[in-house]
C-alpha cells in the first residue's frame, strides 16, 4: 500500500524541480467577523486558537486568529475600517479564502522562478522580523483575487509569523473551547473557475509552477441528468500539494460550478479537504458540534460492497453518517462533504481517509452532485 504523504513534513527534492514544496503552510481566509469564525472554527471543527494579530500587537488596520490542528492552520483575518483593501474584498466574495500558502526554502527563489515563467508577481520577497528571527515571504496571483504565498521559516521560532503573539490558555493548557476531532494536514484544495478558463490554470500549474497533471475527469465523469463539470487535478513533484481545477460544462441547468461562481462573484477556492485516520469517529464528533453534511439515498449502501469490495468499516456505520467510499488500483478511500459554511453557497469542506487510495471518489460523483443539486434545489439555485 503506498505511502500518502503528509504536508509540512520535509523530504528531498528531485534537481528539476524549480519550485520544491514542503507543502501547505497555512490558509488564510477574509471574513467579516475574525473573532466570531475563530469561535466557529474552535468549537465546531475542533481548532485550537493559538496565535493572534492586531492592535494589540502593533497591527492598527486588522485583526488576525490563527487556528490550528495538527499540521493544518488557518488564519482568519478582518480589517477594522469600512475603507480597507480586504472590506472590499469581503463585501464582493463573502468570507472566502484569500491566500493558499505554501512552505518553502527560499522564498525569493521561489518568486523569480514563478515570475519570470510568467506569474504576476503580488508581494516582491521581503523579510518580516521579530524577536523570534525573521521570516521571508512573497507572493504571486493565481484565479480571481486569490494568491499563493511562498514562505521561507527556516530563522523563525516564533509562534507564527512576526506580527503574531502566541495566545495562552488559563492554567497553560489546551484551547478550553477546542474539541479536537482528529483532522490531520489538507489532503487537497479545490478551485472553481468560469467557463472554458480550466485549461489556461492548469498550464499556469504546469508551466509557471512546475506541476504536473495527476488525474482528469470530464462532464461524462462528473455529471447528472441536470447538470455537468470537468475537473482536472495538478500536484507538485512529491504530491504533496495537489490542487483541482473545476469548470462548468453544459447541462440543462445550472452547475453547482455556475452557482459558486455567481456568489463568489468570480473564481475562488470551493473546497478543502482535510484528511484523518478515522472518517467514522471525525464524522460523528463534527456532527456533534454542530457540523452539517450532504447525504445521499440510503440506496447507496445497498451495493457499496458489491461496487468496491471488502472495506475495513462498518457499512451501516458508514451509512449512519453519509460516509461515500470508492476503491483505485492502489486501495480505497473514505469521503463526506460538508454543506456549505458560509452563508452564501460558496466555500465547504472535504473530510476523506485514504487506505491507500490516491484518488478523489470517481466512482462517488453522480451521487454526491445529486445531493448537491437537492440543496441548490431548496436554494432555488437549480
Amino acid at each position: 500500500m503506498p505511502q500518502v504523504l503528509e504536508p509540512l513534513t520535509k523530504t528531498p527534492q528531485t534537481e528539476a524541480d524549480f519550485l520544491p514544496l514542503n507543502g501547505t503552510d497555512h490558509v488564510e481566509f477574509y471574513v467579516g467577523n475574525a473573532k466570531q469564525a475563530a469561535h466557529f472554527y474552535r468549537t465546531a471543527l475542533g481548532m485550537n486558537l493559538t496565535a493572534y494579530r492586531g492592535p494589540e500587537t502593533g497591527t492598527r488596520d486588522s485583526v488576525s486568529y490563527l487556528v490550528e490542528q495538527n499540521k493544518i492552520r488557518f488564519v482568519l483575518t478582518t480589517p477594522l475600517k469600512p475603507d480597507h483593501p480586504i472590506a472590499a474584498h469581503i463585501n464582493q466574495h463573502g468570507d472566502g479564502v484569500r491566500d493558499i500558502a505554501l512552505w518553502v526554502d527560499d522564498a525569493e527563489a521561489s518568486w523569480r522562478e514563478t515570475t519570470k515563467r510568467g506569474a504576476t508577481s503580488v508581494h516582491e520577497p521581503s523579510t518580516i522580523t521579530d524577536e523570534n528571527g525573521e521570516v521571508r515571504v512573497s507572493s504571486i496571483a493565481l484565479y480571481g483575487d486569490t494568491i499563493h504565498t511562498f514562505v521561507e521559516r527556516k530563522n523563525y521560532r516564533g509562534a507564527f509569523l512576526p506580527g503574531f503573539r502566541a495566545v495562552s490558555h488559563p492554567g497553560d493548557q489546551p484551547d478550553p473551547l477546542a474539541r479536537p476531532v482528529g483532522l490531520k494536514y489538507v489532503d487537497h484544495m479545490v478551485g472553481n473557475v468560469g467557463w472554458g478558463e480550466m485549461n489556461r490554470w492548469v498550464a499556469f500549474y504546469r508551466d509557471i509552477m512546475g506541476f504536473r497533471q495527476y488525474q482528469h475527469f470530464d462532464d461524462k465523469d462528473i455529471s447528472t441528468e441536470y447538470s455537468a463539470l470537468m475537473s482536472k487535478v495538478m500536484a507538485n513533484s512529491n504530491d504533496r500539494v495537489k490542487f483541482p481545477i473545476n469548470e462548468p460544462a453544459e447541462g440543462k441547468k445550472r452547475s453547482q460550478i455556475e452557482e459558486y461562481l455567481d456568489y463568489y462573484q468570480g473564481p475562488g477556492v470551493q473546497h478543502i479537504a482535510m484528511a484523518t485516520d478515522n472518517i467514522i469517529d471525525t464524522v460523528a464528533r463534527l456532527r456533534s458540534q454542530g457540523i452539517e453534511f450532504l447525504r445521499v439515498p440510503n440506496t447507496y449502501y445497498e451495493e457499496l460492497e458489491g461496487r468496491v469490495g471488502k472495506i475495513d468499516e462498518p457499512v451501516n456505520e458508514l451509512r449512519d453518517l453519509g460516509v461515500l467510499v470508492d476503491r483505485d488500483d492502489d486501495g480505497y478511500m473514505l469521503q463526506i462533504f460538508t454543506k456549505p459554511v458560509e452563508d452564501r453557497p460558496t466555500l465547504f469542506f472535504e473530510i476523506i481517509e485514504r487506505k491507500g487510495s490516491r484518488s478523489f471518489g470517481k466512482g462517488n460523483f453522480k451521487a454526491l452532485f445529486e445531493a448537491i443539486e437537492r440543496e441548490q434545489g431548496l436554494r432555488g439555485n437549480l
